[in-house]
This record gives C-alpha cells, sequence and structure tokens, in this order.
C-alpha cells in the first residue's frame, strides 16, 4: 500500500527484517525526528519485501532514508516526489547515486562524523597484525610460552618503516597524522587529489598504485566503492608488494577482489592482512581469511563507538530536513545535481548563536 500523506513531508524507510542484527534507529527514530518534527516530516517504515512493494510505499514520499534496503535505479524511477535520499554513512555505494543526480534527487551523507573512530581502528588492525598479535595471544593461551619471540626474529621494527595509503580522503588524512607520530613514512596514491594536499601534511604523493605498493610495508584501503575502484587491489597488486607486508581494509569490501587476496596470502605474496570489511557481508564462517594464522579480522566495526550511532542520525536528520526546507546540505554526494524545487545555498550560523550555542 502507497504511504498516505498526511503530515507536510513524509520521510520513507525500509523496516529491518529478521536479518538485521543491529536496528540503528531502533525502531524509534527519535534522534532523526529532532530536526524533522520541528518542520511537520514523519518517518514511515514500510515492510516491503521487493523492490516494487517499496517503490508502491514510497511513491509520493518526499524523503527516503537509505537504511536496510539498496535504493537502486529501478526504486529511483519510481520515485515522483522525493528531493532527498539520506545516507547515515561515509560511503554512498547503497545508493545509485547516478540514477539520484539523472532525477534530480539530492544525496546525503555524513562524511565527517566518525572518521578518528576508523583511523583508531585502521592503527589498531596494523599494529596487531605487524606484532602478530592473534598468533601470540594463541601460542600464550596453549602454553608455548617460548615459542613467540622467533618468530620476530625477521620482523624489523615499526619506526622508519613505508605505510601507503589508497585515496587520502579524510579518513587517510587521520590515519596519516597518527602514522606520523609512530615514525612511519607515509605515501599515498589518490589520482584525483592534489599533490600539495599530501605534501602540505607530510605525505608524499605517489602516482602510481603498482609502485605504492612496491615501495610500502603497509598498505592501507582507504578508497570509496565505484566502477573504478572495484577490485582496485588484484592480483597485479598484489603480486607487486614486499612479501614482508601486510594489507589493511577498513574501508570497502569490495575494493579489493578477495580471491587474489587470499591467493596472495597462501602463496607469500604478502606476509598478512587485517580487514574489517569483506567483499560479501555478513562474511562466512568458511571463508578462508577468517581461518589464516596471519590474517586478523573484525566484523565491520571500524566506525562503531558510542557516540557514532547517535551523531550520524542527528546528522542524518538535520541534511533531510535541510533539503525537504528547500535548502543546500551540508554534505551532498552529487553536489552537481540538478534538483527538482530550487534549493537554496546551505549557510552556516555565525560563531554567536544558533541552535546550539
Amino acid at each position: 500500500m502507497p504511504v498516505v500523506k498526511k503530515a507536510k513531508f513524509t520521510v520513507v524507510v525500509q523496516k529491518p527484517t529478521g536479518g538485521i542484527t543491529f536496528d540503528l534507529a531502533e525502531s524509534s527514530y527519535s534522534i532523526e525526528r529532532e530536526a524533522l518534527d520541528p518542520i511537520g516530516a514523519v518517518i514511515v517504515e514500510v515492510p516491503a519485501k521487493t523492490e516494487e512493494e517499496f517503490i508502491e510505499a514510497a511513491k509520493d514520499a518526499d524523503a527516503v532514508i537509505a537504511r536496510n534496503r539498496r535504493i537502486t535505479a529501478t526504486i529511483i524511477k519510481g520515485l515522483r516526489n522525493v528531493r532527498v535520499i539520506g545516507l547515515g554513512s561515509v560511503g554512498a555505494d547503497t545508493v545509485d547515486v547516478d540514477a539520484a543526480t539523472e532525477a534530480g534527487i539530492v544525496v546525503t551523507n555524513v562524511p565527517d562524523v566518525f572518521i578518528d573512530e576508523v583511523a583508531d581502528h585502521t592503527m589498531a588492525m596494523f599494529l596487531a597484525a605487524h606484532r602478530r598479535l592473534r598468533f601470540m595471544h594463541q601460542l600464550t593461551v596453549e602454553g608455548k610460552w617460548g615459542q613467540g619471540r622467533p618468530h620476530f626474529k625477521d620482523i624489523p621494527r615499526l619506526y622508519g618503516q613505508t605505510i601507503g595509503l589508497i585515496s587520502f580522503g579524510n579518513v587517510a588524512k587521520a590515519v596519516a597524522r597518527r602514522c606520523h607520530a609512530f615514525g612511519l613514512h607515509v605515501i599515498s596514491y589518490d589520482p584525483y587529489l592534489s599533490e600539495l594536499e599530501m605534501t602540505s601534511v607530510g605525505v608524499e604523493p605517489v602516482t602510481s598504485l603498482v609502485e605504492m605498493c612496491q615501495r610500502s610495508d603497509f598498505v592501507s584501503m582507504h578508497a570509496p566503492l565505484n566502477s573504478e575502484t572495484r577490485h582496485l587491489m588484484s592480483e597485479r597488486e598484489f603480486k607487486s608488494m614486499k612479501k614482508s607486508a601486510i594489507f589493511v581494509n577498513n574501508g570497502r569490501g569490495p575494493t579489493v577482489d578477495e580471491e587474489a587476496l587470499i591467493k596472495a596470502l597462501k602463496q607469500g605474496w604478502i606476509a598478512g592482512a587485517a580487514l574489517d570489511v569483506f567483499e560479501q557481508e555478513p562474511v562466512d564462517t568458511e571463508n578462508p581469511l577468517l581461518h589464516m594464522e596471519n590474517v586478523i579480522v573484525t566484523p565491520h566495526i571500524a566506525s562503531a563507538t558510542a557516540r557514532m550511532a547517535p551523531e550520524t542520525r542527528r546528522r542524518l536528520g538535520r541534511e533531510i530536513a535541510t533539503v525537504l526546507q528547500g535548502k543546500w546540505p551540508r554534505s551532498a554526494v552529487n553536489p552537481g545535481v540538478l534538483p527538482k524545487t530550487k534549493l537554496i545555498r546551505w549557510q552556516p550560523y555565525p560563531m554567536s548563536r544558533g541552535p546550539n550555542r
């Protein structure tokens, strides 16, 4: 059944299914509504089982929250009145942004809310992999007290080694700051970024991904997922890495050819990996990456802290409310969109006043 509009604005979101293990909004949407209630917007959960059912429910809505369902080109074509699709994440791969742009729909995200959390997790993961913590833990538990030190006879100290960052966005910049404190030399590959943005913060730009892989003792993936970056790291790149190198991915799983990574680890092209994301999620418990001594894994929780959920939800609500009021949001994935309704460029509150001052 289509959503019956009774409020000034209607915001539609897919109702979580039994397969969802963590309902970010806890079914109340109280934090999102901090900005939506004052403008007369209501959030409506729809229990759609198919794209067709979702389209039927959302076709006359004013906004869509991209949660619990991928917002495909097919869905977007059926949205007759939607002005904005809101994301509570940095990545926008769960929305067909090109289709939204063509339809004149603004896509918002939250690119700066949990940057430090992901950077911290990146450091934790690569340090754990470098110091072989998973294996050392197991040796200790099994009473093999004297068998740990021999495994470090060929592992150099961290100071002076090189870490290569694929893409140099907000998270990579935060990782670079942390790496400098450990005495690491930081290099980065990002063909879309001015070299001055790297050199100004003590990072060496490298114009070839293969060269970056060849030079790095650690390679950390930070690229967004799109048609250009899918399987950006594949056999050629892993073969070019040092045999002593460690690969880290706290970004997007499909940016890595997982079969190539498994092959690289099995055949000794690289020494180890630290992964928070996988090509298919939830990850299959039979995935070989989960059963290798030289791989440490976490369940896509790099951004998770007590602050993460409330702040992303609050920002999501504010961005949707901003667009519905005819203003431009703070964070648009598709800033070149020609919207269905004329948008007023967003103006920040002066430092001396505003709703939170």
